[in-house]
C-alpha cells in the first residue's frame, strides 16, 4: 500500500500475521510513545486497513471474513455480555444445538454453570469449552473440520444434526441485512446451521451490532425464522419493525463503555464493564 511510513507498513503486516495490534506492545517495540503509535493507527484506521478496538486495532473487515482469531478481538466485550445474556435465557435440563462462531462460544462459556444439558455441537471450541463439566452431555457433529476455525462441516454434519430434535439452537451469523437475511461466507457452514434451525423448537440468534454494518455472500435463513434475538444495542428501526411484527424476542446486552471503535479511543481506558440485560419484543 503506497503512502504508508516504514513502521505503519510493519504495524500492518503485525497485525495481518497475529490478527491484532495493541498500543502499548508496538510502543515497546518500536521504541517510541504511544501517542505516536495511536497516531499511526489513526492514519491506517482512516485507510481503513484497521480498525479500532480498546487499546489497538485489528485487520478491517469487510466483504471478506476476518480470520477466526482476529475476529476474537472485534466487540469482545459485547460478545461477552450477549453470551451471559443469552445464557441466562437457558433452563437447566434442556438440550440445545451450538454452531460455530465467537459470539457462539461466549454463550457455551456462559453455560458452564448450567445443569443437566445435552449440547450438540459443529464447533469443537465449544465441545472444548463443555465437556469437562459432569452435568453437560455433549455431542459432536462427525464431518470436516475446518482448519481456520474447528468448525465441523459438510455432509455427515447435517445428518447427525437431523437425527436431534433439540430445545434450542444458539447460532450466530457473519452479517445481518436491513431486510432481515442471516449472511454467512461458507455454503458448507450454511448448510450445518439450516439444519440446525430445522431441528430447534427456539432458535436464538447471537450476534452484535457489527454484523449489521457487513456484508456476506450467502443466506443462511431469515429473521422471521428465529424466535430470539440476542444483540448488544438497539437494532435500526427497519430490523426493529420486522422482530416486532413477527413477535421476536429483542433482548440488549448493552455494555457500559465509550466507543471502542473510535479513532480517538485511548489505550488507558478502562474496560467496559456489562450493563442489566434489556428484554424488548
Amino acid at each position: 500500500m503506497t503512502g504508508l511510513t516504514h513502521r505503519q507498513a510493519e504495524i500492518l503486516n503485525i497485525a495481518r500475521a497475529s490478527g491484532r495490534v495493541m498500543v502499548e506492545e508496538l510502543a515497546r517495540r518500536f521504541e517510541v510513545s504511544a501517542q505516536t503509535i495511536r497516531k499511526d493507527l489513526n492514519d491506517l484506521c482512516e485507510r481503513r486497513s484497521l480498525t479500532r478496538i480498546h487499546g489497538g486495532a485489528i485487520i478491517a473487515s469487510g466483504v471478506e471474513n476476518l480470520a477466526y482469531e482476529a475476529r476474537r478481538f472485534v466487540a469482545a466485550d459485547e460478545k461477552k455480555a450477549i453470551g451471559a445474556a443469552a445464557a441466562s435465557l437457558i433452563p437447566n435440563g434442556c438440550s440445545l444445538f451450538i454452531n460455530i462462531g465467537t459470539t457462539t462460544e461466549e454463550v457455551a462459556s456462559a453455560l458452564t454453570s448450567h445443569e443437566d444439558l445435552l449440547v450438540i455441537t459443529n464447533n469443537l471450541n465449544v465441545a472444548m469449552l463443555l465437556y469437562r463439566h459432569p452435568r453437560i452431555e455433549v455431542v459432536v457433529a462427525g464431518g470436516t473440520v475446518r482448519r481456520a476455525d474447528g468448525a465441523v462441516v459438510g455432509s455427515t454434519a447435517t445428518q447427525l444434526i437431523g437425527q436431534f430434535k433439540v430445545d434450542y439452537a444458539i447460532i450466530g451469523a457473519s452479517a445481518i441485512d436491513e431486510e432481515g437475511a442471516l449472511l454467512d461466507f461458507d455454503y458448507r457452514e450454511v448448510q450445518v446451521a439450516q439444519a440446525i434451525i430445522a431441528n430447534a423448537r427456539s432458535v436464538m440468534l447471537v450476534a452484535d451490532s457489527t454484523k449489521l454494518r457487513r456484508s456476506a455472500p450467502v443466506r443462511i435463513a431469515h429473521m422471521t425464522q428465529i424466535q430470539t434475538f440476542v444483540t448488544d444495542q438497539e437494532l435500526p428501526e427497519r430490523l426493529a419493525t420486522i422482530c416486532h411484527s413477527k413477535g421476536i424476542e429483542v433482548v440488549e446486552a448493552m455494555p457500559k463503555s465509550a466507543d471502542i471503535d473510535d479513532p480517538q479511543a485511548d489505550a488507558q481506558d478502562a474496560a467496559p464493564e456489562a450493563a442489566p440485560v434489556v428484554r424488548l419484543r
